[in-house]
């Protein structure tokens, strides 16, 4: 990068300019402080005219970012045809707020240094952009409405996190959220969340997060399985629009 920003004979400052951002953000990505994102590699190729050298390393900074095992999945859900999951635990995230984010990473056990902090942050907001890429992917989740209840990061965070979930389920006809009430004494969900894709080739995959570690799912039979799973999970929750408005009752007591 140091190398291309020389030849077009611009300092730190003037790339920055161009692209927006921060000098001491380009300062740590080009002295390899940071890992860069996606987004920086391909405007910066285009901004230092790198002819493809500097995009070329997306691919080695999502390494760094990421599980071996996750980054399979995050590389087939960046092309789904649809993306479904249901959640127990926290917001999906897909639907997360950066402070949100934040939260949930500052409290891990056991802790992370800052710029681990930063560095999964920047990962988790990174993969937002399939939501708004084309060809559309159909979106669905359930989630309890525990998740939706529990304040990460406190009261103002919860409140700013539940606000962007209403925000993208109504900017985006392809997205849908339902919630699972707590109410419900029993339900298919009882077992963990779970995440299912279908790729456009007509490819379905599963992935599952524990204590003991994350599991892709790939085995067909295994994978319809969940699927099924999910399927009741949907009719067991309220409806889109019931779901809606609890958020909001939500929303606004806080």
């Amino acid at each position: 990068m140091k190398k291309f920003r020389s030849m077009a004979d611009l300092t730190q400052k003037d790339l920055a300019d161009r692209l927006l951002m921060s000098e001491s953000l380009v300062g740590a990505y080009e002295r390899a402080e940071r890992i860069p994102t996606t987004a920086f590699l391909v405007d910066a190729d285009a901004a230092l005219g790198a002819q493809g050298v500097l995009r070329s390393c997306v691919e080695l900074m999502e390494e760094e970012k990421y599980s071996p095992k996750f980054l399979n999945w995050k590389r087939t859900e960046a092309d789904a045809a649809s993306i479904s999951a249901y959640e127990c635990m926290v917001v999906p995230g897909l639907l997360q707020t950066p402070a949100y984010v934040r939260a949930l990473y500052e409290t891990r056990v056991p802790m992370y240094e800052p710029d681990e902090i930063d560095r999964h942050v920047q990962a988790r907001l990174e993969r937002q952009e399939v939501l708004d890429r084309r060809p559309k992917a159909i979106v669905s989740y359930v989630v309890e409405e525990s998740v939706f209840q529990r304040p990460i990061g406190g009261d103002s965070v919860l409140k700013e996190q539940l606000l962007h979930v209403l925000d993208s389920v109504r900017g985006r006809n392809h997205l849908t959220v339902q919630v699972m009430p707590t109410g419900r004494s029993v339900h298919a969900g009882l077992m963990g969340s779970l995440q299912l894709l279908s790729t456009r080739e007509g490819r379905n995959l599963g992935y599952t997060e524990g204590q003991g570690g994350d599991t892709l799912i790939s085995k067909p039979d295994e994978v319809n399985r969940l699927n099924d799973l999910f399927g009741a999970l949907r009719a067991q929750a309220l409806t889109p629009w019931e779901s809606v408005e609890l958020i909001e009752r939500m929303a606004a007591k806080l």
